[in-house]
């Protein structure tokens, strides 16, 4: 294992670097409750990197989480390093700087670990970027010794066989309460003097949420997976998440970084309650996040006291998969309303479901932003909400819309879906019919129309749910499915109603990417050495590259894409957490039952 002291870079970062960036804020660390170590003090060093620009990384709540909670250990230093935004990367290339750290201007390729959080299978290209702007091989199997472990966590975790050449260790699930011993594990291993391969090899022996790729075998028959399998004894044939099990007191931080530039979500933001009581079949999130915990209303007002008195932000956003399920809620928002409406602190509650107490809500929540109010609708017709597994009523939805413009309440906004099995042009015209219906009850509400913004997304069957079986359908389908709706809006001459589309082509590669096996690194690897990066911008996007990566390499996008499964088939993430698969059959069964 590497046992030297980080290079550090500032006197060239501050000369050579900060003076000519468009953006230099994002770069130069130093904020408001950072934490700050001298990495020569400590014997283990890792650089929490997230592979996105400053101002998306800081907005992330589990990289906080991990920094904070890291950082307590008082023998570790945990320094933050983001994606340098284009301008940032040529000059760093230009001038041969190394990807550096936020706090100590450190070299990255010298910590210990580099742990990357990935979100989304296009931030593979940048996840691969970061890699090499650090100096380090891409390669898991060329790095040596004098390299730092490689290691990923968050939701891509889960399905983790794409990376699978280039990452050493992912780590499945929720990292507060094993962290800490997957660090002591690995400090005990540095001060014997093991190396590199004896660490990975005990962790993923003692930790059944560990994943080691290079200590499993994967067979193949033709185009078909045959067998993903443990080479060594005691590693398990099958991982599982990590779960924090005492969710009321996991580790939160006190202080929150404050960002020099202005983020994303540039607020106070607390989990009220991880898991979602909702089983919609094509969201991997509901399916791979059990159980479900809950903060008590007091916690989550004492952490939203110490974060407000730590950051001084106006806005305090209260975050779940379905905020509007949380149990307590009303006592929750009565709380906080009456501690921070004072201090001019307001509310942001998003992720909200119809139901009852959604009905209620608006009314509840005198101190919550009124700019908007955002419904995940998913499908315009009952039917299609059947067999998604998503059980809102129009009339549910209709009182809930009605009570936020009574609240006062001015814009809504709707996300929905196109490519489910069984859908019709029906379905699709339904979309804009019951966009524009919710913007005509702002008349009788409030004598004028309401703006509805309904941004529609393209269905990417995800590992781990019902859907994972599923073909996608073509891009050629999202194309006649965008122009229906259109047409529609058209013929209503519905102008209240937006229509954002998503991009097609990003969806069907994400769909490619999300349930392929290994063989897709040599295509990932491609396409990054071909200048694909920041697959999540359009500005930067070019799908082009990916279908000659694909070709280049014996495949085809769009067939992979649109390739099923066979239930009781091996799948690239059967060995990956998750459902059980008998569970996840009798949904998917259901749900083709009920097209």
């Amino acid at each position: 294992m590497n046992r030297k002291n980080p290079e550090i870079l500032k006197s060239r970062v501050d000369a050579e670097f900060l003076p000519f960036v468009r953006k230099p804020g994002r770069y130069i660390g130093g904020e408001i409750n950072q934490t700050r170590k001298n990495p020569a003090d400590c014997d283990v060093r890792v650089a929490l990197a997230f592979p996105d620009v400053y101002e998306i990384g800081m907005s992330h709540t589990g990289l906080a989480i991990v920094y904070d909670l890291l950082n307590r250990d008082p023998g570790l230093a945990c320094e933050r390093v983001f994606a340098p935004w284009l301008d940032a990367e040529e000059l760093m290339r230009k001038i041969s700087l190394p990807l550096f750290t936020l706090e100590s201007k450190a070299a990255v390729r010298d910590f210990d670990m580099l742990g990357f959080s990935l979100t989304n299978e296009l931030c593979y290209t940048a996840f691969l970027n970061m890699i090499d702007l650090a100096g380090l091989p891409v390669r898991a199997s060329q790095r040596t010794e004098a390299h730092p472990l490689i290691v990923v966590g968050g939701q891509i975790a889960n399905c983790a066989e794409p990376l699978a050449d280039f990452a050493d260790l992912f780590f499945l699930g929720q990292a507060e309460e094993v962290l800490p011993e997957v660090i002591a594990l690995y400090r005990q291993h540095k001060q014997q003097g093991h190396s590199k391969a004896d660490f990975l090899l005990a962790a993923a022996r003692q930790f059944d949420c560990l994943y080691v790729p290079s200590l499993y075998a994967v067979d193949y028959d033709g185009e078909e997976l045959k067998s993903i399998r443990p080479k060594a004894a005691g590693v398990p044939a099958r991982l599982e998440n990590a779960v924090v099990e005492d969710f009321e007191n996991a580790s939160v931080p006190a202080r929150p970084v404050v960002p020099f530039v202005e983020a994303v979500h540039d607020r106070i933001s607390i989990e009220i309650m991880r898991g979602c009581p909702g089983r919609c079949r094509f969201c991997q999130a509901s399916f791979c996040r059990r159980p479900i915990r809950y903060r008590s209303p007091d916690r989550i007002l004492d952490i939203a006291k110490q974060q407000y008195a730590a950051t001084g932000y106006d806005t305090i956003s209260l975050l779940s998969l379905s905020t509007a399920d949380y149990p307590h809620l009303e006592e929750l928002i009565d709380k906080l309303t009456t501690y921070f409406a004072p201090r001019h602190v307001g509310l942001s509650v998003p992720s909200l479901r119809v139901q009852e107490q959604l009905q209620l809500l608006p009314k509840m929540v005198t101190a919550v932003r009124k700019s908007g109010l955002t419904i995940a609708v998913e499908a315009a017709s009952p039917a299609l909400r059947k067999m998604i597994n998503k059980p809102i009523s129009d009339e549910d939805l209709f009182a809930a819309v009605r009570a936020a413009y009574q609240a006062g309440f001015q814009k809504v906004k709707l996300y929905f879906m196109a490519g489910f099995p069984g859908e019709t042009e029906a379905d699709l015209a339904a979309v804009v019919d019951l966009s524009y219906r919710i913007a005509m009850l702002s008349r009788e509400v409030r004598g004028r129309l309401a703006s509805v913004n309904a941004a529609v997304s393209w269905l990417v069957p995800k590992p781990h749910t019902p859907f994972g079986w599923l073909g996608q359908a073509s891009a050629e389908y999202f194309h006649r499915a965008k122009q229906v709706m259109i047409d529609r809006k058209r013929q209503l001459n519905a102008r209240c109603v937006s229509l954002p589309f998503h991009h097609i082509e990003c969806s069907v590669l994400e769909s490619a990417l999300a349930r392929g096996d290994r063989r897709l690194g040599t295509v990932i690897e491609s396409a990054w050495r071909a200048g694909a990066k920041f697959d999540l911008w359009d500005e930067c996007f070019d799908i082009t590259v990916w279908q000659k990566a694909f070709a280049d390499n014996g495949m085809d996008l769009d067939a992979c894409a649109q390739r099923a499964y066979t239930p009781g088939k091996v799948l690239p993430w059967s060995h990956l957490g998750g459902p059980k698969e008998d569970y996840l059959a009798e949904h998917y069964h259901e749900a083709m039952t009920n097209r």
